[in-house]
């Protein structure tokens, strides 16, 4: 196996789907990630979805209260903190799984991308004038007609793939989803009855990522948003920081040395968690520590990281997994080089966990705080006692936060489970309660 920066134990623990915390040594190291972008683009991508915002309440008026602005609540809460927070501070839950749109943490980058290309085609198609017109002419049969000539692809295992579909057919894009064995059939249900055309695989998100590139990269008029190396997906899930400081403002919270920040972020190929890393760090730097979750038969990203900076990341097949998880949101099998380039020195370390752990805070979440999620995002929940275990407490002496964690935040990041149709939910929870009993 290509050289990794695991121990003996680690490499063990992994091959044998054993839960660990791995702490990135490239962690605070600059010179790990050379191509860093530039932070400019949150801003950009922040100004992009306002411009956006007029238009976005005509096609989804779900969105009128909230100005156009697709974000999810900041919840607090005590019960669930008491349970399992053992190390100190309070717990709050980022509830990206009720994203309005597209219900899920890709909502922000995925619907992003889709925007940055149909402004570039609108202004070039003169259907805008500039970036200071009304964003509302895109919804008119002259636009339609345009974007009806074209194409967004994506290969997903379904939540970037409801995101891209969603928005893309909403404007008038034909839209195509490769969907990777993993996907759930109720998320293709939902994309065709959208209008979106479905592609169906039989192997992983690797090979409906390809299968997807290919396709789209043999029509000239096909637009493939690639998950795995993708800016403006990036910067549009980094918008997510931005969001998250002013409902922390709104609390009476700032972020310091003496109240750090932690959050707990569910992992697939990196892009989501990457552009949220990086967001966080750019606007709290030393104060926030992320940490990306994965499950025990999936941890690509954690390979990824543990790599050498423009080294390809190793498939977790060479490991002996095969992506038997539950946790479909996270079922990938090699993370996105680009991603771990870019985040390299500013994710704290990896953790992973057992489906019976995510199983385990589901049910927790329902029953303490009403809250339903797929089993993929559940995972963020198992954060706060991974860092109460040898390596986490290695972590957070060498950070000197250890004493400062009776005022520290926790943030577990909720990625997806709105949508999930309430039938799918119930088998989710029936098993969620055997395994918790």
């Amino acid at each position: 196996m290509t050289n990794l920066n695991l121990t003996q134990q680690e490499q063990e623990k992994l091959s044998s789907g054993q839960p660990l915390i791995w702490l990135n040594p490239a962690y605070q190291n600059a010179n790990s990630a050379p191509d860093t972008p530039d932070v400019a683009g949150i801003y950009e991508a922040e100004a992009r979805l306002a411009r956006f915002a007029p238009l976005l309440i005509d096609l989804f008026p779900e969105l009128k209260e909230a100005g156009g602005l697709i974000e999810s609540p900041l919840l607090p809460t005590d019960t669930l903190n008491k349970e399992i927070n053992p190390i100190g501070g309070r717990l709050f839950l980022k509830a990206d799984h009720a994203l309005p749109v597209a219900g899920s943490i890709k909502a922000r980058g995925g619907i992003h991308e889709v925007l940055c290309f149909a402004e570039q085609l609108a202004l070039k198609e003169n259907l805008l004038s500039g970036t200071d017109d009304d964003y509302r002419k895109l919804n008119s049969d002259q636009s339609r007609a345009v974007f009806a000539q074209h194409t967004i692809a994506v290969g997903s295992t379904g939540n970037l793939g409801l995101s891209i579909g969603i928005m893309g057919a909403a404007l008038g894009f034909n839209a195509v989803v490769h969907m990777s064995s993993d996907a759930k059939e109720w998320k293709k249900e939902r994309l065709r009855k959208r209008g979106v055309k479905v592609v169906e695989h039989t192997a992983d998100y690797g090979a409906a990522v390809a299968a997807g590139r290919a396709e789209s990269d043999a029509d000239p008029h096909s637009y493939f948003v690639d998950d795995e190396n993708s800016p403006r997906l990036f910067m549009g899930y980094a918008v997510a920081a931005l969001r998250l400081k002013k409902q922390l403002d709104a609390a009476g919270i700032e972020v310091s040395a003496e109240q750090p920040l932690i959050v707990y972020l569910p992992a697939g190929v990196g892009g989501a968690p990457g552009g949220i890393a990086f967001g966080l760090k750019s606007l709290f730097g030393d104060n926030v520590h992320c940490f990306f979750a994965e499950p025990v038969q999936a941890p690509c990203m954690l390979l990824g990281m543990a790599g050498e900076p423009g080294q390809e990341p190793v498939p977790i097949y060479e490991l002996g997994l095969q992506i038997d998880t539950d946790a479909d949101g996270l079922a990938v099998g090699t993370a996105s080089q680009w991603v771990c380039d870019a985040v390299r020195h500013q994710v704290s370390g990896v953790y992973t966990a057992t489906d019976d752990e995510l199983y385990r805070h589901l049910f927790s979440l329902k029953n303490l705080e009403n809250v339903e999620v797929e089993p993929s995002a559940a995972i963020s929940c198992c954060g706060p006692a991974m860092l109460n275990t040898g390596s986490g407490h290695q972590y957070l002496e060498a950070q000197n936060i250890a004493n400062s964690l009776k005022n520290g935040v926790h943030v577990a990041w909720l990625t997806g489970g709105s949508f999930v149709p309430d039938k799918e939910y119930q088998r989710y929870l029936e098993k969620a309660i055997k395994i918790s009993n």
